[in-house]
């Protein structure tokens, strides 16, 4: 198979990178003009030792200058029972926490009810990325987790996990995070 080139433009990015299926977040703060958060699929974790996340908000986002300004933030991760939850914090407004319950993290940012699990964090360093920024967050408090599946996005679209037997082992990939042996990792 030989690749033939294409251009990169801002559709043809989208629709190649939809390819990857992505986790859904939702990351918010509290700051003197109340919660505030975005959903948000370019999250990762970064670092072991120290506990690092990291996250890449729209530059000109409000909401990220809100996180900047007051420097903590949570990530919360999100189940597969939460799609309407990540369509109302994926559009610009004000009104996102309308009717949504929500309890502090020890630094005051919002846990969403319900959230798979989440994680405090403050920020530790901003670099740029294009029209978007490379948030690095330490995290300082790690949540439950919740016994439910993960939302997921591919293709434009809300996905799930099929459901995986208690009696199957876990698959062997030793450079992700969530192998056991961190000390094999690359």
């Amino acid at each position: 198979m030989t690749a033939v080139p294409v251009s990169v433009n801002t559709r043809r990015f989208r629709r190649v990178f939809g390819h990857f299926c992505t986790g859904v977040t939702v990351i918010t703060t509290c700051d003197p003009d109340g919660p505030a958060g975005f959903a948000c699929q370019a999250f990762a974790p970064l670092s072991l030792d120290p506990p690092l996340v990291l996250f890449c908000p729209q530059d000109l986002s409000d909401t990220w200058r809100r996180i900047r300004e007051r420097g903590v933030f949570c990530v919360n991760v999100l189940a597969d029972d939460q799609r309407d939850l990540s369509r109302a914090f994926g559009v610009r407004g004000d009104d996102k926490f309308d009717g949504v319950r929500w309890a502090a993290a020890p630094s005051g940012a919002p846990v969403l009810d319900g959230a798979l699990t989440w994680a405090d964090c403050r920020i530790e360093a901003v670099h740029p990325g294009g029209d978007h920024v490379i948030v690095i967050g330490r995290v300082m408090t790690l949540g439950e987790c919740r016994d439910a599946g993960p939302l997921l996005f591919h293709k434009g679209r809300y996905t799930g996990t099929a459901a995986v037997s208690p009696h199957e082992p876990p698959e062997v990939v030793d450079t992700l995070l969530a192998w056991p042996r961190h000390t094999d990792w690359i």
